[in-house]
């Protein structure tokens, strides 16, 4: 791990990323030893800020390199040089040989390259931070690609994911940011990142999304080639469409922008509260949108490695709170909040509501070019520090997503009203679900289980009704043993007392003469403390 650290503190000294903080904002003795700092004497060697960003991620590894393509969706919070190099992260990362990629081929395989494919392109179509892609062509004549992980990858990836567990937990010794769950959030990172490492699971969750959008207007899936698909190769068909960030290409095809975006923040919705099983890694390099019927646009999705999914109480929360947004109901945020724990116990709802408001008020009713959901997410977390409102890891996935889809929607159409393309689909979704259609969508689900048990229901309750009966005779019985016991103790004590001053009397009456004696040479303090004792005794 130290070679590490020292590795990430060389690379940043090679590409000078100390040239993308500002000195001015460094406190005054940090600037002044910066100054003199010897990294300072590197050279940039010619290469732009942006390009030497974009190098640094690509030599550092997958997980810096996932960084930087979220990164690039953020037009808004970063310089236009600087997010155009980030673009090229999402596949233009450099390829590993393709003779490499044809032997992991064939051994993953066990078969020539020959056997599997009527043909083989050594050269990469695409190549990112843990995969590459190749074009190649079935016996059948069907036209495919084959996606291969990167060589070792997975021990680069377990060093980092060790750093950041090393970062997490020197931040959880600090009070402020212990409330972020640092370790369970890496937890929950390691765990997605590393499932994308075992293509099977790729190629179940991309089965699984397909099966959800089968015949769907708004979104194709590319299909699955499960005879020749295994953990760090996969098979799948061949798409042809439009990368979703090239935007000339999309207007020269004549494609209606408004409603492409418009679409795909239904299919997000979709995804999360209809299906409850969304792409968690919509950077634009994986999204692509057809060239069939322009006027009505298609998306077209691939690299399902990550997707992620909310439990219904989670995903009620999340309905319930957006809706609270879209009508400005503050305070039913703040109460939804305080009911589920979120925010620190004895938090007074009207002034977390008052704190919401100034946060978020000025965003509404604001086309999406006017709104910077960063800068807002910025707020509402120095508004959480206040009311030590805790990070919650499950919706990590989410969150991320949200970023990903509003830097895709602020591309492609910078008037895009979200809040009147978002708030009818979550009514309609909030009355199917508690309304009388999600009762009776309920019932058929439920429906053979049911019809399984009610033959049952006569015995079951008859049994439940004699378990009842049961508990009350027990019941009774151990109340009466109790007042039974309380009895014997109370008749037995007045006999107790009796035994006890009896047993003193006859003692006195033993040992008077010896103690008459003792008494005559003890001073009075003494035998009063005597006479006490004995009186206590006999009262007892």
């Amino acid at each position: 791990m130290s070679f590490r650290l020292f590795r990430i503190a060389w690379t940043i000294s090679r590409y000078r990323l100390d040239t993308l903080v500002p000195l001015d904002r460094l406190p005054g003795p940090i600037r002044w030893l910066w100054r003199f700092a010897p990294v300072r004497l590197i050279p940039t060697r010619g290469y732009s800020r942006g390009e030497r960003l974009r190098l640094a991620l690509e030599s550092l590894g997958p997980i810096f390199v996932k960084f930087g393509q979220m990164l690039s969706t953020r037009r808004d919070l970063l310089p236009p040089d600087i997010a155009d190099e980030l673009k090229r992260l999402q596949d233009q990362v450099p390829p590993f040989p393709g003779e490499t990629a044809r032997a992991m081929v064939e051994k993953e395989l066990g078969k020539t390259v020959e056997e599997a494919f009527a043909s083989f392109e050594t050269e990469p179509m695409a190549s990112a931070s843990i995969a590459q892609v190749h074009a190649a062509e079935l016996h059948s004549g069907e036209q495919v690609v084959v996606k291969i992980i990167r060589p070792g990858i997975e021990r680069t990836m377990r060093e980092d994911i060790g750093l950041l567990y090393t970062f997490a937990r020197m931040m959880r010794r600090v009070p402020e940011a212990r409330r972020l769950r640092p370790v369970e959030v890496v937890q929950d990172y390691e765990a997605t990142l590393f499932d994308e490492l075992d293509l099977n699971k790729e190629a179940a969750n991309t089965s699984q999304l397909k099966r959800n959008f089968q015949n769907s207007p708004l979104l194709y899936v590319p299909s699955i080639t499960w005879s020749l698909t295994y953990r760090q190769v996969m098979v799948q068909e061949r798409i042809n469409g439009i990368p979703v960030a090239d935007i000339e290409a999309l207007r020269a095809q004549g494609t209606d922008l408004k409603q492409l975006a418009e679409r795909g923040v239904e299919i997000f919705f979709t995804q999360v509260f209809r299906d409850n099983f969304f792409h968690a890694d919509m950077h634009p390099g994986n999204i692509f949108v057809s060239r069939e019927n322009p006027t009505q646009p298609r998306y077209i999705a691939i690299d399902c490695g990550i997707v992620g999914s909310l439990t219904r109480e989670d995903q009620d929360y999340l309905a319930r709170n957006l809706l609270a947004f879209f009508r400005q109901d503050y305070y039913e945020v703040a109460v939804l909040h305080i009911e589920s724990g979120w925010v620190g116990e004895g938090t007074r709802a009207n002034e977390f509501a008052a704190a919401i408001r100034a946060v978020c008020e000025p965003i509404l009713e604001k086309p999406l070019k006017d709104i910077s959901f960063g800068q807002v997410l910025l707020g509402l977390f120095q508004t959480a520090r206040r009311f030590n409102m805790e990070v919650q890891p499950q919706l990590v996935l989410l969150q991320k997503t949200l970023l990903n889809i509003e830097g895709l929607g602020r591309q492609l159409y910078p008037e895009l009203d979200l809040w009147s393309t978002a708030k009818p689909y979550l009514e309609r979704w909030m009355r199917e679900r508690a309304g009388p259609q999600g009762f009776w969508n309920t019932l058929k689900k439920h429906a053979p289980e049911l019809a399984h048990q009610l033959p049952e229901l006569p015995v079951l309750a008859h049994q439940a009704l004699a378990d009842r009966e049961e508990q009350r005779r027990l019941a009774r019985q151990q109340t009466d043993a109790l007042a039974n016991l309380q009895q014997r103790f109370q008749r037995a004590a007045p006999r107790a007392r009796r035994y006890r001053l009896g047993a003193i009397l006859l003692a006195l009456a033993l040992a008077w003469q010896p103690m008459l004696g003792w008494a005559e040479q003890q001073p009075w303090p003494v035998l009063a403390a005597a006479g006490l004792g004995l009186l206590l005794l006999a009262w007892r």
